[in-house]
Parts: C-alpha cells; sequence; structure tokens
C-alpha cells in the first residue's frame, strides 16, 4: 500500500515527477503496477519539495486522490526543485483519512514518506507525531531515533514486528535515505540526478531493483547499497 518516490539532481519540475511520467505516481495512484497490497492510492497524497529561498522544505499534502486536484496540476509546472520527496496513499485499514496523514511528514529539514504497514502497538504513542495513524507515527518515532540511524531502527522494528512492511524514504535536501523490507524499491541514476522510488515511473531500462532488506543512500551522484539484518 502506498507509494513514493525521490529526486535528488538538478531541477526538476513537480509535474516532470509526479504527474508526466508514463508510469508515475499520477498513474499509480490508480493503476500501479507492482504494488502487491491494495488496487489504488486514492487515500491522499503529497508531495515536499527544498527551494534554495527556504531553510525548510515546503509540503503540498492533501485527503484527496492524485487525479483529482487540479490546482496542483496547474501550479506544478512551475515549482522546480533539486530535491523533491512525493507520495500517494492507500490508508490502512482504522487509520484517519485527513491530510495529516499523508506524507511527506517533517521533522525540521527531514521529510519521510513509508510505504507500508507496522504496528503501532510496537512504536507505542509518539505524543509529537502529526497524526495518530501508523505512518506518522512510525516517521515520528524515527525522527527522534535519528534518520542517520535508519538501517538500525528499521531492522530494530521489523524483528519486533515480523508482519511489518517498512519500506522508508527520506531526505533532508542534500541526501536521500530510503529501506526496502517487505515491499519493492528500485532507482534510476540518471545524468543528472537520482530517482528513487516504489517502482519504476517509465521502462527506462537503467532503473534496478533494491534487492530485499536492503538500505540505499544517496549522496550526490553516488548510490550505496547496504543490507540490513533481518
Amino acid at each position: 500500500m502506498c507509494r513514493h518516490l525521490a529526486w535528488l539532481g538538478a531541477p526538476r519540475s513537480l509535474s516532470d515527477l509526479v504527474l508526466e511520467q508514463p508510469h508515475g505516481l499520477l498513474v499509480q495512484s490508480y493503476a500501479p503496477r507492482r504494488q502487491r497490497h491494495g488496487l489504488m492510492n486514492a487515500d491522499g497524497w503529497g508531495v515536499g519539495f527544498f527551494a534554495a529561498e527556504r531553510k525548510q522544505p515546503a509540503r503540498w499534502r492533501s485527503s484527496r486522490p492524485l487525479w483529482a486536484d487540479p490546482s496542483f496540476a496547474s501550479v506544478a509546472p512551475v515549482l522546480s526543485a533539486g530535491c523533491v520527496l512525493a507520495a500517494v496513499r492507500s490508508a490502512t485499514a482504522g487509520m484517519p483519512l485527513d491530510e495529516t496523514a499523508a506524507a511527506p511528514f517533517q521533522s525540521g529539514r527531514w521529510l519521510m514518506s513509508h510505504n507500508g504497514v507496522v504496528d503501532r502497538a510496537i512504536l507505542g504513542p509518539h505524543p509529537d507525531a502529526e497524526s495518530v495513524c501508523d505512518s506518522a507515527q512510525l516517521a515520528a518515532h524515527l525522527f527522534d531515533y535519528g534518520p542517520e540511524r535508519t538501517a538500525e531502527f528499521v531492522a530494530d522494528v521489523g524483528s519486533r514486528d515480523p508482519g511489518a512492511r517498512l519500506n522508508v524514504l527520506l531526505t533532508d535536501g542534500h541526501q536521500i535515505i530510503a529501506t526496502r523490507w517487505n515491499d519493492t524499491l528500485s532507482y534510476l541514476h540518471r545524468d543528472d540526478g537520482v530517482v528513487v522510488a516504489s517502482e519504476p515511473y517509465d521502462d527506462d531500462p537503467r532503473w534496478a531493483d533494491v534487492p530485499e532488506h536492503h538500505l540505499v543512500e544517496v549522496s550526490g551522484d553516488t548510490v550505496t547499497l547496504t543490507e540490513l539484518e533481518a
């Protein structure tokens, strides 16, 4: 459930990254190609991006399906950034459907999205989470734990909740950190930057699938994969 992507590189428009790709997040909101859990992602969407004149990222989130937001479609072509994190949501049963439950979640310069599900009882309630939903609770705990310790955090939560799907995606505008844990994840290394995504947004043969239980770190034009303890 849920699909997400992050871009780090030369400035690209939000429309190019989110709406225009032949199998991008817009299409994935109603017809994902690799999604194993759920058929569509119509329970909201969000995008966060870093502008040069701002210390912290800007966010646009909605509880509506991405295809039902003409206001975003009208401005997305003129909004560009060198670092973007975006997601479409398929809500876990029993979770709220308001926009505060839509990724990306934020702490200072950090943005995070979660593609999966986790038992909130394993995490414990976090008073500063943006929502009571499982993904927001996970984000708040990870922000406290430290994004630089994402590998350790995900392995720990996964060991305590064997049924969890813990694909997380984080960025602070300078780097991307992602995990593949019981769901799909791929990356595309282009001449002008790197995309990390739940699934390829086009049929470019340069897309590479991330192995199960691995950490992905993107810094500059370098992509590093590290095996996680299962």
